[in-house]
Formats: structure tokens, C-alpha cells, sequence
């Protein structure tokens, strides 16, 4: 999906900070960084809440205090498409299965399950013991035990139009029967009636099969993602349309409420199903309550002054006075417990193949050769990156996929500027206007964008242009093919480079060039990539199909159809008394496995 990086408008700070944090924002940087350190300076809170023993030396009880710097949009979970609800939801849902800290598949709500030898059915074996939230949508309130009618009802929804889905692209044109069921749903003929997705099917109350129209081996990750939630009739029924602001699940952590722009609380589940190694039943945490400030400095301000366990991301221009080059806190904030792993993110530019400057392949590479991606990293962005992408699209975070096999572009202005003149335009004479486009919002966007304007300069004499434009018109333009040379950045869905590759895959671009393009925005056509990517989709047998993936990108990337930039680090502090925090290249938010090390609470 594509990631903005963006800082957003404070719209609500807690009362004791407003005008604190209001002034703060009117700050130049050279006033705000003597401030933000000086309140690092203070000794780390202690959580909220009191603590009781657990088994191997663990704790119950206590509540995590988290912020997000994006609203909460929906907790349906087949309506969910930003970060910040997932982040709430995934805490809320069970899933067939998992991912764990190093994105492999674990077992959830599904014991087990099996995939046919032609790779067509997915077998699930549920486990017994898992039960849905207590909550009056159930008779006498107490919630019922999950079965296969549940997951089929779920995915079902879906694949429903009239539930407003954004989830079924993930099953559009792969399982049997999905594409008929949405179509039905759009329609407004009542006259015929279609009540399943023939492709989902109950076997008894424990096993659940999908069947696909056709192998697609990264089908397995599907059922782990926040859409594919687990939930009941009985809620969606009784909530109707209100079934986003009241959620139940069967998760670590029950709903309690929301206000929107201020917090969200989740209670712990005294019912869920884990047990840890030590017999103690998870969650540790007696609840979860997340706040909403929309700037990453005022957030940082308050998890120095302890009023948060956890602070997500590091404003760039602070990034050098916090962080050392072994990538340890220092300073005042070596106190604090600094966690950091390589995303499954890589920022780049786009160029529109079919586009009368950018369909010569020489000058997309030659703007790939004039590019010092490191001088960026170290300069622009403090070090506050996990590598240059001189290699390919797909992130070197990605599970068993061999990135270094992929020959990319590593700053070569000798070849930038010979490839440059073999197209016609030695040392940039007469080479047209081009306009580069991000999205507005400030921060290291621009930051890096005016850096690349200038090594484009310096490097090929060619003067580019730089335009902002609000998001959701970015994302409009560049989907249409309006935008020619774009910022865009794009985090995996699920950890297998289909869902990195599939921006370069032919078939998804329209014969229409009127017509929009959305993930294959380049517009970019090799029957020679269509072919190894396809048959990568088939392979079930991992490893060959990761070998598949790299010899198709080999060939993506010798015609330079992105100009690559860098792949993403991501950086939280917590506090030192916070325990078990499992991070992940994916930013899952599994805080039922979170305790804390203390004695007492306050």
C-alpha cells in the first residue's frame, strides 16, 4: 500500500498540553530542539494501573498507553485501509493465522491447515476453544464459541459491496465464485438471489476450505491481514452500520470505547484462548488506550515526559541528537529502551514509461546513475534509513528473498551523463520540462525531493520541477497517468514480493490509456517479466519462487522503469520497564504478548 510520511495538523491535544503543545508548533526548530531535549531530561514515567505476579517472573496488569499520529477511520474490519485502525483492529480480531516478529505464518484461530498438491484448496482446522467477546448482540450477553460458519460469514463480507469492503482486491479474481458474489452485490436486480461465495465452504463447525480459480502461491498470507478479521453475524446484525464504531471479536483485547480525535480503550480479554509458555494466559496488559495526537514532536514530548509507553518514528531533525551512529540512543535518551528493524518499505520515483520523455529507457536509467542515494541518507535524512535501494523494488527486510542477486543502479554520474547524450541531450541541452510531483506535507518528502533536484542538476545539467499536491489528488493523478515523474512509497501487504512486483506487472495496465492504472501506475509493459512473474504466482515451493521473483526483477530493473531511492528503517522508543514487545519489519501491533517489570504501579 502506498505511505504518505507525512506530519498532519494537531486537531486534538489532552487539555494539560494544548496551549503548551500550540506554541510548541509555532516554534522555529532552533527553539523546539533545546525544549524537546530539556523535557527528555525528566525520569521515565511508570504505567498506569496496578501490577500483579505472574508465572516466570512476569506481570499482570497495567495499562499501555499508545499514540497514533493518524485517525482512526473504521474498526469493520473489511472497511479498514489505514495504519492507525489496523494497528487498533488486529487487537481486537483473531485471524485464521499469523505472522510472528519474523513474518512467518503461525497458527491462530486455524490449529493448522493444508494447501491440494495443485495449490487450489486451502484446508483450515479451527481450534474449539476460542470464543467471541462478550457483548448483548449475544443472548444474555455472553459471547458464543467461533466456528467455520464464522470465517465463511467474514470473508464473505468481503467480497460484499454493500458493506463499502476495501479488502476485495485480496480476493478478486483468485477464489471461485468471489467475482460473481460482488457483482450480484453492485446489482440492484433482486430477482435473483445468491446467498455464499462458492469458493468458501464449511465443512463441519472446525474446518473451513477456500478454493481458488487458479494456483497463487502468496494466496497463504491473504488470510492473516486485518481485513480478513474474524467476526460474528450476531454484531454486524445488531449494530448495523454502527458495526465500525462497535466491534467485536475474539481477540487479546475486548472494545470498550472510542471519542473520536481523543482515545480509544480496549480491555483486556479474560477469555482468550493463548496460554504462554509459563501457563499464563495472555494478555499480560489490562488494557490498551490509544490517543491521537497528530504530531510526531508533541508525541515524542509526551512519551519523555511519561505519559506513553511507546513513541513510533523519529522526527528527522532530531534523529542525530537522539540516536548514534550504532544506531543506540544517547544522550538523555539512553535511558529509554530504542527498538529498531529494516521495513518492509522502499521509497522511489515513478516515471510513466509510455511518456514522451520517460519512454527512452537510457534517460530512465541516467537519472538512476546521477542519484548518490547514501549522500541522501547520511545528509538528508541523518542516517534515519536502513540502506540505499541500489539493488532492486523489493526490500532486503523480505523473508528469504536474496535482494542482493537483483543488479540495480549505485550513483555513476560518468554513465548518467553517456546515457543521457545517447538519447539525444548531451549534458542536458534541449531537454524538455519535467516536473516532479509529491505530495504536500513538508518533512523529508521535500527534503530529499530538492536534494535529487539537485544532483539531477549537478550531475546531468537538467532542471526539474517541483509541484506538491494533496494526497488523495496525488494518489488520483498518478493512478490516471497524469503525474509523469512521482514520489510514491510502498509498504508490503504481506511479507512475499508479489505484492512489490506486481506495480511492473503488464497485464494490470489498461489498453485505455484514459483509463486509470492504480498499481501498475508506470505503466510499464515486458512480456519477458509478465512471464517469470506469472510463473512465480504458481510456484508453491518457496524458495523456487523467490529464485523466480529475483530473475524476473533482474529484468524489471535493467530497464530502470522506477529511479529507487531507499528502503525504510523503522525506529520506536518504549520505556525501560516495557517488556515482550515484539517489533516487526511489518509494524504489527501484538501488545497481548507486552508486560511490564515492575513492582508497583501507580
Amino acid at each position: 500500500m502506498p505511505t504518505t510520511n507525512n506530519n498532519e495538523i494537531v486537531k486534538w491535544l489532552p487539555r494539560a498540553i494544548r496551549i503548551f503543545g500550540t506554541m510548541i508548533l509555532r516554534l522555529s526548530f532552533a527553539a523546539l530542539l533545546p525544549l524537546f531535549l530539556l523535557l527528555s531530561c525528566r525520569e521515565p514515567g511508570r504505567p498506569e494501573g496496578t501490577l500483579r505476579p505472574a508465572s516466570g517472573n512476569k506481570t499482570y496488569g497495567g495499562i499501555f498507553r499508545v499514540n497514533e499520529t493518524g485517525e482512526l477511520s473504521s474498526l469493520d474490519p473489511v472497511r479498514i485501509n489505514d495504519v492507525s485502525s489496523a494497528h487498533i483492529a488486529e487487537n481486537i480480531y483473531d485471524n485464521l493465522v499469523s505472522f510472528d516478529e519474523n513474518l512467518n505464518l503461525i497458527p491462530s484461530l486455524a490449529k493448522r491447515w493444508t494447501v491440494s498438491d495443485d495449490g487450489l484448496t486451502y484446508t483450515y482446522y479451527l481450534r474449539s476453544d476460542a470464543f467471541f467477546h462478550d457483548n448483548v448482540c449475544f443472548a444474555n450477553g455472553k459471547g458464543r464459541r467461533v466456528t467455520a460458519h464464522d470465517v465463511e460469514y467474514s470473508f464473505t463480507r468481503v467480497c460484499d459491496a454493500r458493506t463499502l469492503t476495501k479488502g476485495f482486491d485480496y480476493f478478486r479474481g483468485k477464489v471461485v465464485g468471489a467475482d460473481a458474489y460482488y457483482a450480484w452485490s453492485r446489482s440492484t436486480d433482486t430477482t435473483k438471489t445468491r446467498r455464499h461465495v462458492e469458493g468458501f465452504s464449511v465443512v463441519d463447525d472446525t474446518t473451513f476450505q477456500i478454493r481458488l480459480t487458479a494456483p497463487f502461491a502468496p494466496f497463504e498470507n491473504i488470510p492473516a491481514l486485518t481485513a480478513m478479521g474474524i467476526h460474528p453475524r450476531e454484531a454486524v446484525d445488531y449494530y448495523g452500520i454502527d458495526f465500525s464504531q462497535h466491534p467485536v471479536g475474539s481477540g487479546p483485547f475486548i472494545f470498550r470505547h472510542w471519542h473520536p480525535d481523543r482515545e480509544c480503550f480496549l480491555e483486556r480479554n479474560p477469555r482468550y484462548w493463548q496460554i504462554d509458555d509459563d501457563g499464563n494466559r495472555l494478555p499480560y496488559l489490562e488494557g490498551v488506550r490509544f490517543t491521537f495526537l497528530k504530531d510526531d514532536k508533541i508525541q515524542m514530548l509526551e512519551f519523555a515526559d511519561g505519559n506513553l509507553e511507546e513513541s513510533y518514528r523519529i522526527a528527522t531533525e532530531f534523529f542525530p541528537e537522539m540516536v548514534d551512529d550504532q544506531k543506540k540512543p544517547k544522550g538523555k535518551w539512553s535511558k529509554f529502551t530504542l527498538l529498531h528493524v529494516p521495513a518492509v518499505s522502499t521509497q522511489f520515483y515513478g516515471m510513466v514509461t509510455t511518456d514522451p520523455v520517460f519512454r527512452d529507457k537510457r534517460i530512465r536509467q541516467a537519472f538512476s546513475y546521477a542519484i548518490d542515494r547514501r549522500r541522501i541518507i547520511r545528509y538528508v535524512l541523518k542516517g534515519q534509513a536502513y540502506s540505499p535501494a541500489e539493488h532492486g523494488l523489493v526490500p532486503p527486510a523480505m523473508p528469504g528473498y536474496s535482494q542482493d542477486s537483483v543488479k540495480g543502479y549505485t550513483f555513476d554520474p560518468v554513465m548518467a551523463r553517456k546515457l543521457l547524450a545517447e538519447a539525444g541531450y548531451p549534458n542536458g541541452q534541449g531537454f524538455p520540462k519535467v516536473t516532479l510531483q509529491l505530495n504536500a506535507g513538508g518533512g523529508r518528502n521535500v527534503s530529499v525531493a530538492e536534494a535529487i533536484q539537485g544532483m539531477l542538476e549537478e550531475v546531468l545539467n537538467i532542471r526539474i520541477a517541483l509541484t506538491q499536491v494533496e494526497f488523495a489528488r496525488h494518489l488520483e493523478a498518478i493512478d490516471n497517468g497524469q503525474a509523469h515523474f512521482f514520489r510514491l512509497g510502498w509498504i508490503g501487504d504481506y511479507p512475499d514480493p508479489e505484492t512489490f512486483l506486481n506495480l511492473w506487472y503488464g497485464k494490470l495496465v489498461p489498453k485505455d490509456p484514459s483509463i486509470p492504472s492504480p498499481l501498475n501506475s508506470v505503466r510499464y509493459r515486458n512480456p519477458k517479466f509478465d512471464e517469470l512473474f506469472e510463473k512465480a504466482l504458481r510456484e508453491t515451493n518457496r524458495p523456487a519462487r523467490m529464485a523466480l521473483y529475483a530473475e524476473a526483477e533482474r529484468v524489471a530493473m535493467a530497464d530502470a522503469p522506477m529511479l529507487m531511492i531507499f528502503h525504510d528503517e523503522d525506529y520506536r522508543f518504549i520505556q525501560p520497564y516495557v517488556k515482550g514487545y515484539r517489533n516487526n519489519a511489518m509494524d504489527k501491533r501484538q501488545y497481548k504478548y507486552v508486560w511490564y517489570a515492575l513492582g508497583d504501579a501507580r
